[in-house]
């Protein structure tokens, strides 16, 4: 008889949720208190001490904000910010939410991060910051893209929604250089509370100044309903923290486990004709396991690979569209042909299924179905 790994579909993602979470969430529900209680400092203090080595959490944000200029103002319009067209939409929202324009820059052929000679390449008066974004979890060129901002006094923010626990070139954790960094905990992440995120910065007045605007421009030492300026509702509600503090708890063990799932894909995909797996470290670089995405080779029919996995009961997913050309993006004037590097991986990246629990039957049946999508009946080994 098949066992449930034979039969049942494979989703993309699935998140680890355990007794753990249910008992914390249930412990906010009797407390009859939903927001800024315990969990949510015990969140922040956790995640910090596992993100960036630090024992005393800053301030819960629900989206990235955009960069400020060295740390004095935020970004206006007019000023632009050099970032990677190869990348979730949310990178260059936030910038236009502030007036400012994104100068996307083509991406390293083998990370798919920012290019820094792309980006220093694109450098100009009016340039007042740079978005590198940690894709699909591999660490972007950190000193290098801090030495370009050094040379041109640039505000830098990380996009580390991807990377909680990556390890750059120097050995550093990503999001722990100094400079602001965002974290997200959607349910695929590395970790989640079902929506929401963290906001890490490196200097305790933007701390004060973050934790002030996510709560409607409320200061710490305020009274109720006293408000010192234009604020935000950012808050994360105890229910999403407590599931954030069960997920910190184990995170070491839930980023073990997406290793290990990556070297099984790893090792089976390496006899699968047209098929790239992504890199998983290089030097002292170190990938956190975010999804697992591999680039088919030219001539492959990605979007039949995808239906024929869908048949055969494989979630597969294009991974990721080129954001430059989205239509509120090309009123800025970009087109096709301008990112080679980034479109040319846009058009032939793969997401496969990939969570922490996924089985060794799981993989190796993905692995089995995607050879065989590909005309070349079963992997081999």
């Amino acid at each position: 008889m098949a066992g449930p790994d034979e039969n049942e579909p494979i989703p993309l993602a699935r998140p680890e949720i355990g007794p753990r979470e249910e008992e914390l969430v249930a412990e906010v529900l009797r407390s009859g208190r939903l927001l800024a209680g315990a969990d949510g400092r015990a969140l922040r203090a956790g995640f910090c001490r596992v993100a960036r080595g630090r024992g005393r959490g800053r301030g819960l944000q629900r989206h990235d904000r955009a960069p400020p200029r060295g740390e004095g103002p935020r970004l206006g319009t007019g000023d632009e910010v050099l970032t990677s067209p190869f990348s979730f939409v949310a990178s260059a929202n936030c910038l236009l939410y502030e007036g400012a324009r994104p100068v996307f820059c083509d991406v390293d052929p083998v990370t798919l991060n920012l290019d820094p000679e792309a980006a220093t390449a694109a450098a100009g008066e009016r340039t007042a910051g740079i978005l590198p974004v940690h894709i699909f979890g591999y660490p972007a060129a950190m000193p290098e893209l801090e030495a370009l901002a050094a040379k041109h006094d640039l505000g830098l923010l990380e996009d580390a929604c991807e990377a909680l626990g990556a390890v750059d070139s120097e050995g550093r954790k990503v999001g722990a250089r100094g400079h602001l960094a965002t974290f997200a905990f959607y349910a695929n992440k590395q970790m989640t509370t079902g929506e929401g995120g963290m906001v890490v910065p490196g200097d305790a007045t933007v701390a004060a100044r973050l934790r002030n605007e996510r709560n409607q421009g409320r200061a710490a030492d305020m009274g109720w309903l006293d408000h010192s300026g234009l604020g935000f509702n950012y808050r994360l509600s105890d229910l999403a923290a407590a599931l954030g503090v069960a997920q910190v708890e184990k995170l070491a063990e839930m980023l073990s486990a997406r290793e290990r799932v990556a070297a099984m894909y790893a090792e089976r995909l390496g006899g699968v004709e047209s098929v790239e797996a992504p890199i998983a470290a290089r030097g002292a670089e170190r990938r956190s396991w975010f999804v697992y995405v591999v680039r088919l080779g030219e001539g492959t029919d990605r979007n039949a690979t995808i239906a024929r996995l869908a048949e055969r009961g494989v979630a597969a997913k294009a991974y990721l569209p080129c954001i430059h050309l989205f239509p509120h993006l090309r009123e800025l004037g970009y087109r096709e042909g301008q990112f080679p590097v980034a479109e040319a991986a846009s058009a032939h990246s793969l997401a496969l299924p990939f969570f922490p629990a996924m089985s060794e039957a799981q993989v190796d049946r993905v692995c089995q179905e995607l050879a065989a999508a590909l005309g070349q009946g079963a992997f081999r080994e």
